[in-house]
């Protein structure tokens, strides 16, 4: 589903589920000016009640992808959902930058755009309303009633209700950008190892490429494959591996077989949907060490 007709089916699915929207002020005093998000005024119990809240999502991971890009860089941010993370990477990366957000909800999409004008980042944030897959082509995202953050293409529970989407090979969207990503974030509800599958050729052609995942071997099963797989996959990148710890403000180093242990041992507990960020390449320059572990001067 392409162009007119793809359109006219977000169009009629926004009239249907006509939505209730504000702007909230972001609170992360590094953006100058302040920044503000358009978030869901209701029904949304994660993302945007988080945002309502306090104004930040995720500190600790928006400081890592903060220090991680400089003037003129580009940030890939699939699975952007409202945009907060692609807010703070285009004010970072500058008019001379760039932020590719893939982000396939209608509503979510829309609010992204609503941010996006409202703090003058148009010109640095290019939109697509789709998702990145391991092939080109459609599918059906399948809507969370009340965590408008947890849209996933292989879901768990059939009866959700779905709309089509368009889906987009990450390869395939790059062979004829001049900018590829120096940093890339991926978020997807269980997509993400088809997702890494349809980049891996641009992901080879990065001097220095670092990575922000997210790790859930639960969602990856449902997916068809498994923690493990996806571990294997990213190895083939030889970067190093790092755990996000957001609790203690660090990063653990890590490695393949740890980490691939780690996905096995989640999925020999039945249900368990444990899950963890995980950080590939070098960390900023500007974190200091302190012994095995670094710690982002602020967060």
């Amino acid at each position: 589903m392409r162009g007119a007709e793809h359109g006219a089916t977000v169009r009629a699915f926004l009239l249907k589920h006509p939505m209730s929207s504000q702007f909230v002020p972001v609170d992360w005093p590094q953006a100058s000016p302040p920044l503000t998000i358009a978030v869901h005024s209701e029904g949304d119990t994660v993302v945007s009640r988080t945002l309502r809240d306090s104004g930040a999502w995720e500190p600790f991971e928006s400081a890592l992808i903060w220090d991680s890009l400089g003037c003129g860089d580009v940030f890939l941010d699939v699975g952007a959902n409202l945009g907060y993370f692609s807010l703070l990477a285009a004010q970072k990366v500058g008019q001379s930058g760039c932020v590719y957000a893939f982000e396939p909800d209608p509503s979510n999409a829309e609010l992204l755009m609503r941010s996006a004008a409202r703090n003058g980042l148009v010109e640095q944030i290019q939109l697509q309303q789709a998702a990145l897959a391991e092939h080109e082509g459609e599918g059906r995202l399948h809507l969370s009633a009340d965590n408008f953050g947890d849209h996933q293409l292989f879901p768990a529970d059939a009866s959700r209700q779905s709309v089509p989407i368009a889906l987009v090979q990450g390869d395939t969207f790059f062979v004829d950008v001049a900018a590829l990503p120096n940093l890339v974030k991926v978020d997807t509800q269980g997509s993400e190892y088809h997702v890494i599958l349809g980049l891996m050729s641009t992901l080879h052609r990065l001097q220095a490429p670092r990575l922000l995942i997210e790790l859930t071997p639960f969602s990856l099963r449902e997916a068809g494959v498994s923690g493990r797989m996806f571990i294997e996959l990213l190895a083939q990148l030889g970067l190093m591996f790092w755990i996000v710890d957001h609790i203690e403000h660090r990063l653990v180093p890590s490695t393949e077989a740890e980490l691939a242990l780690w996905c096995d041992n989640v999925d020999a507990v039945q249900g368990d949907q444990g899950f963890m960020n995980i950080f590939l390449g070098a960390p900023p320059g500007n974190w200091q060490q302190q012994g095995a572990n670094y710690h982002p001067p602020h967060a």
